[in-house]
């Protein structure tokens, strides 16, 4: 499992890397700059919903590739970042049906982490710890977490994205951070 938190690691790089390249052919377009802009917030997502460093960025690029592509769907005016994201939920929901037809399974790596003497260990080990414990959420709840505690969207801003209504992401979220709770709390 990597951080969700994690965005200096080279595979980000290759990430942003294809997407300066696909946004250089739309130089001083305020779109494509919007989207560029967007991508870290998105990598942390793709990261949440996936829970694989492999998928998170193929999710990035497929909701880059799709979000240039449809740009003309797109109205001036409304929030580009509620439109890209709603975009990756559903390119996710249609590549985990996807594999679950052709019967493939997820296994999340597992990763050891050490604490040291030093914070910043410290700090990477808590970080991984959460990483696994929101790993082990049920997708619905996981999603609903990252979107409001990990990028900070409004209960009412992560219900559009989701497509459900305010109390029912609201279930969701207390669920996954009872979890999240217990979890952690069985980890110390």
């Amino acid at each position: 499992m990597f951080s969700l938190m994690d965005e200096t690691d080279g595979a980000a790089r290759s990430v942003h890397g294809k997407a300066r390249k696909l946004t250089e052919a739309f130089a001083n377009d305020p779109f494509a700059d919007g989207l560029l802009a967007l991508l870290p917030r998105l990598r942390r997502f793709a990261a949440g919903l996936s829970r694989d460093r492999a998928d998170a960025d193929d999710l990035c690029q497929a909701t880059i590739e799709r979000a240039l592509r449809n740009r003309d769907k797109w109205q001036q005016g409304t929030r580009l970042d509620s439109w890209v994201y709603r975009m990756m939920r559903n390119i996710w929901i249609d590549e985990t049906r996807s594999r679950a037809r052709r019967s493939e399974t997820f296994v999340a790596e597992e990763a050891g982490a050490t604490a040291g003497a030093d914070g910043a260990q410290e700090a990477r080990a808590q970080l991984g710890d959460i990483d696994r414990a929101l790993a082990t959420l049920p997708d619905e709840q996981r999603e609903a977490v990252v979107l409001v505690m990990v990028e900070g969207w409004s209960y009412k801003e992560a219900a559009e994205i989701v497509g459900c209504p305010v109390g029912t992401l609201n279930s969701r979220l207390v669920r996954g951070r009872d979890a999240l709770l217990a979890r952690l709390g069985e980890a110390a």
